[in-house]
């Protein structure tokens, strides 16, 4: 209950924080989560989303060339960059819409990886959460 109670906090926040205006589109895009090129080409991020997610990358495989394995710690740094992204996300539009649906998952997965006790559930939101960031990178530049 407290995972789901932050998660929904968490995406309040992200929807407050980036100054985007509900249409009928952003509701489809949140029933259908599917993540789509910007007509055959990657969309536009803000510098520091960019930046963010390039950091969150960075601290994923910094924790697996260490062989770490304290989830909660990782969660609580990776938690630091979606915060910046969030704090400083000046991005709009369907750019905007295309970024929620990574962005998203990855912050109900470092709930996750922060909360859950269970290892396999754990590692299982940390696959996810890298498979994530991958499709970020894949759908995304600066």
């Amino acid at each position: 209950m407290k995972t789901k109670a932050i998660a929904l906090t968490l995406i309040l926040i992200t929807t407050l924080s980036c100054k985007n205006e509900t249409t009928d589109e952003d509701i489809s895009i949140a029933h259908n989560l599917e993540l789509k090129l910007n007509h055959g080409k990657k969309w536009i991020a803000n510098i520091e989303t960019h930046e963010g997610i390039i950091k969150m990358d960075s601290i994923i495989s910094r924790f697996k060339i260490d062989n770490e394995n304290d989830y909660k710690v990782l969660g609580n740094q990776l938690t630091k960059q979606t915060s910046y992204v969030i704090k400083h996300c000046s991005m709009q539009g369907e750019s905007h819409d295309q970024l929620h649906v990574v962005l998203i998952p990855m912050l109900d997965e470092i709930s996750i990886l922060k909360e859950e006790n269970n290892e396999e559930l754990v590692k299982f939101a940390f696959e996810n959460l890298e498979q994530l960031i991958s499709a970020y990178f894949k759908f995304f530049k600066v």
